[in-house]
């Protein structure tokens, strides 16, 4: 038992004392005290009075231990409540602690928020350059030369900092691409053209054969018909002259078997049948006048029909003609730029050439740099045609 314990007894324990009472071991010493204070004495049981001291002395310990309980179960119920009343206290001044903090470091804080926004602005900026080389899709020549007009507008000076030379670099990686890529695409899409041309081409002169073919079955048909209507007009015309021959025929039979039945009237009625044979002989000569206009319609009919074709096919060549020597022009001039734009880069480049031979640079070694610039291999240097 601690000295503190030893001044302490069992009717004094109490809130002050409580911390110094229950601690671990604490109770030891009291329990201790209740033993020496009813063990002093053995009762007789067979006594009555015995017997009622015995129970006294068990009612002394029950209430020895509630004495010392009691105050235990007290204490313990307030230390209980100890830690939610230190936790506030601790959370207050935490909060305020912390808020005393950042107040203090608000200056700081912000100028690394801005500072971390402006290098994040470059940041992207940069990577915005880089991103114009990626497409979702295949881009065509004009896109592309589009996008590089838009990347060479973008300016490179002080305004980017310390990220200048980062943003200089992605930008001439960038254009390089962007332009061998322009290069590409421009070929190709000359190529898809000049196959378009062809394809076009072929096109219209197979549409240009098929009009032939059916101006010429036209031609056919036109001279078919012709022949099948001067067909239809001799025919018809034969069978109105053996018509009018055969009434003829008819008239001159009658006439002499009137001759033969009535003398009286022979020459009235010989009047009448030459006239009516003469009706029939003027019939019969306009019978083969009407023959042969028909047959002469007919030929020229198809007469008409062959100059047509004949004028069909002649403006089929002509536009064959016409289209072969614009075709031959196209070429030409196409050549004749690539020509010009050949010596004007070759001009160009003999400038240049010629610059660095008068820096007393070697011509064979001036031309190697000139065309290593040409093709972009020198990063930050292109030359300018």
């Amino acid at each position: 038992m601690s000295a503190q314990q030893q001044v302490i007894t069992i009717d004094h324990i109490s809130e002050q004392t409580a911390p110094a009472v229950y601690v671990q071991n604490g109770l030891k010493p009291f329990l201790q005290m209740i033993k020496d204070e009813v063990s002093g004495e053995v009762p007789d049981l067979s006594t009555l009075k015995g017997r009622e001291r015995i129970a006294s002395l068990a009612f002394t310990v029950s209430k020895r231990k509630a004495a010392v309980e009691k105050p235990g179960r007290d204490y313990l119920r307030k230390i209980k409540e100890l830690p939610k009343v230190i936790e506030q206290e601790l959370k207050q001044f935490v909060d305020g602690a912390n808020a005393l903090r950042d107040e203090i470091r608000q200056p700081l804080t912000d100028w690394e928020n801005a500072e971390q926004a402006r290098k994040d602005r470059h940041v992207d900026n940069i990577q915005a350059i880089k991103d114009l080389e990626v497409f979702g899709a295949t881009p065509t020549a004009a896109a592309l030369a589009q996008t590089i007009a838009q990347l060479e507008a973008i300016e490179l000076g002080d305004s980017w900092e310390e990220f200048l030379a980062e943003a200089a670099q992605a930008k001439d990686r960038t254009l390089s691409l962007l332009r061998a890529l322009h290069a590409d695409r421009t070929k190709h899409e000359a190529e898809l053209a000049e196959i378009e041309k062809f394809n076009a081409e072929k096109l219209v002169r197979e549409q240009q054969e098929r009009d032939a073919a059916i101006a010429q079955a036209a031609a056919e048909k036109a001279r078919r018909e012709a022949d099948e209507r001067a067909e239809a007009g001799r025919v018809a015309a034969a069978r109105r002259e053996q018509e009018l021959l055969d009434q003829a025929a008819a008239a001159q039979r009658a006439a002499a078997q009137a001759v033969l039945d009535v003398e009286a009237a022979a020459e009235r009625q010989r009047l009448q049948l030459q006239l009516q044979a003469e009706q029939a002989e003027r019939q019969a000569a306009q019978a083969k006048a009407d023959k042969l206009a028909a047959e002469q319609r007919a030929e020229q009919d198809r007469l008409n029909a062959i100059r047509r074709q004949e004028e069909a096919v002649e403006q089929a060549r002509l536009a064959e003609v016409a289209r072969a020597n614009a075709a031959a022009d196209e070429i030409l001039r196409q050549q004749q730029e690539r020509q010009a734009d050949v010596a004007h880069k070759s001009k160009i480049l003999g400038e240049a050439k010629q610059a660095l031979i008068g820096m007393n640079i070697s011509e064979e070694l001036a031309k190697a740099i000139v065309l290593k610039i040409a093709r972009g291999e020198v990063p930050h240097i292109t030359i300018q045609f």
